[in-house]
């Protein structure tokens, strides 16, 4: 009984050391203990994200395939997407466009080089649904600006595929369909 009393007390005293070591070991000495968030690809802030890979399709289902043309409109222009597509213009475009889409908005007395487009025209109401869905996905860039990729959509309309779902797109296609009715 005495010998368990003492081997007690030895391997208490071992563990109480091996436990200061390990606090020494993380504190002072800093070991970086490798976790599964350090070793996974990632990207740091402000850093573009990897690109999509190849053959993927989105949750909310392909917008369009590129090299495939201009897509087709989906989503009926009832009341209901109208509606939607009324209330998303608003919030996503007005600012440029102006309330009717006339290209008069807040924003455009600031836009010295290139002014927004006036959506009730005829030349911008003869452009096909795919092709404003395309417009309101990708933007309005400037190719020739290679220095400063990011400065690429300075005073141009930038993309609002990540501010808008594919359903949402063409919610504000319907949408500007029915502005030159309007008029």
């Amino acid at each position: 009984m005495r010998l368990f009393k003492q081997l007690l007390v030895v391997f208490a005293a071992l563990a109480v050391l091996f436990a200061g070591l390990m606090i020494i070991a993380y504190d002072v000495i800093k070991v970086d203990w490798i976790v599964f968030m350090e070793i996974q690809s990632s990207y740091d802030d402000q850093e573009e994200p990897l690109p999509v890979p190849a053959q993927s399709i989105p949750v909310s289902g392909p917008a369009y395939l590129p090299g495939m043309g201009e897509p087709a409109n989906p989503v009926p222009a009832d009341e209901t997407s109208i509606a939607r597509g009324a209330q998303l213009y608003q919030i996503h475009c007005a600012m440029c466009h102006g309330e009717a889409g006339q290209g008069n908005g807040m924003i455009a007395a600031f836009l010295v080089k290139k002014k927004p487009a006036d959506l009730t025209s005829e030349a911008v109401q003869a452009k096909s649904d795919g092709s404003w869905f395309l417009t309101i996905s990708n933007g309005i860039w400037n190719p020739s600006n290679t220095l400063f990729p990011e400065a690429q959509f300075s005073g141009q309309m930038p993309p609002l595929a990540e501010n808008l779902t594919v359903r949402e797109r063409w919610d504000v296609v319907n949408y500007l369909r029915s502005l030159k009715a309007s008029q």
